[in-house]
């Protein structure tokens, strides 16, 4: 029987103090100037007319880190996932105030990633689709193994991936919530006498509640951004999914929307000779809007197809799962590429 504490109380502690904290930090970081500016910031995405306070992600990422300070053990991961997104949030805080390069936020991400694959969170293995598993733990360049460079790919990846996809009022904090949920699920069917299994499950929990908190501050109509600051919370989510066992395919399927568009925006822009970090109005939000899509209708579907994926990625076996992999990756994509082609037709 599993203690509904270990559930609960990351969850309420999360969501709270994220709503406390946000409540708190409106006014200084509209005191501090970390508003996104349409008259200065000139990012060929933007939906809004008026200046809006950016920086949710600090409330929500120190959410999560009290949660670990609190309901944690103190141990070298832990303290590392704490480093690791402090560093994240003050790198957040300088992009929200003066929009700092790509390479800039990249070279943090990277060393983030670092950090918390050199506290022991690696991919040691994956398992076979046909049956097996792949060992990840061969050393490539002294103690380096090629799951310690995988792991750094996905932590990375997911970071600028959930970045990607915070385009509309309310998509984020919504889908990170139900993916955060399902992963602590998927952790529950390990022993609980492992730590790593604790930590995972208190880890996602923490990172549902703090989504959650900041979710009423972002629906449509915003009164505030996540900013690039919360790109310490989708480094712990990222870290969450691989902790206690690799739940790659689990995480890629709860987060299939986001995952495939990111896949297609990176292909679109390297075909068109652009930086993958080179930021457009093209990814499949965007494209709903362009279709007539009303904001909160756009939320409500990522949320829902993430629930859906989510269900699915509880009840699907591994071999299951990579075909269902496959086959949503055949069926978003197809839907991203048409939409793009049926806008610039109707534009010609």
């Amino acid at each position: 029987m599993i203690d509904s504490t270990l559930l609960l109380a990351p969850l309420a502690v999360g969501f709270f103090t994220t709503v406390i904290g946000t409540i708190i930090l409106l006014p200084l970081i509209r005191h501090f100037k970390l508003v996104d500016d349409p008259a200065t910031h000139r990012h060929p995405a933007l939906l809004h007319r008026h200046p809006i306070p950016r920086g949710g992600g600090i409330a929500m990422t120190i959410g999560v880190l009290i949660v670990l300070a609190v309901l944690s053990p103190l141990s070298t991961v832990s303290v590392a996932l704490i480093v690791a997104a402090g560093i994240m949030v003050c790198v957040g805080i300088l992009d929200d105030r003066f929009d700092i390069p790509w390479s800039v936020r990249l070279g943090a991400n990277i060393l983030s990633s670092c950090i918390v694959v050199g506290s022991g969170i690696t991919i040691p293995f994956i398992t076979h689709p046909l049956g097996g598993i792949l060992l990840l733990d061969t050393p490539l360049i002294g103690s380096v193994t090629a799951g310690d460079v995988i792991a750094v790919v996905w932590l990375t990846w997911m970071m600028n991936l959930l970045n990607w996809s915070k385009g509309v009022n309310g998509q984020m904090p919504g889908t990170v919530a139900i993916a955060a949920i399902v992963i602590a699920l998927t952790s529950l069917r390990y022993p609980l006498s492992d730590p790593a299994t604790t930590l995972t499950v208190i880890l996602s929990m923490a990172i549902a509640g703090s989504a959650l908190g900041f979710l009423p501050f972002n629906l449509h109509p915003a009164r505030m951004f996540p900013g690039y600051s919360a790109t310490g919370l989708y480094l712990l989510l990222a870290a969450a999914a691989i902790l206690s066992s690799a739940k790659l395919a689990t995480a890629f399927l709860v987060l299939a929307i986001p995952v495939i568009d990111g896949i297609v925006t990176i292909i679109r822009r390297l075909l068109r000779g652009t930086s993958p970090f080179r930021g457009d109005n093209k990814h499949l939000h965007h494209l709903l809007l362009k279709k007539g899509w009303h904001p909160t209708a756009i939320a409500v579907t990522y949320w829902s197809l993430a629930l859906l994926f989510g269900i699915l990625a509880l009840a699907l076996g591994s071999r299951e799962k990579f075909f269902a992999i496959l086959m949503l990756t055949v069926m978003i994509g197809g839907g991203i590429i048409f939409l793009l082609y049926s806008l610039n037709e109707h534009r010609s």
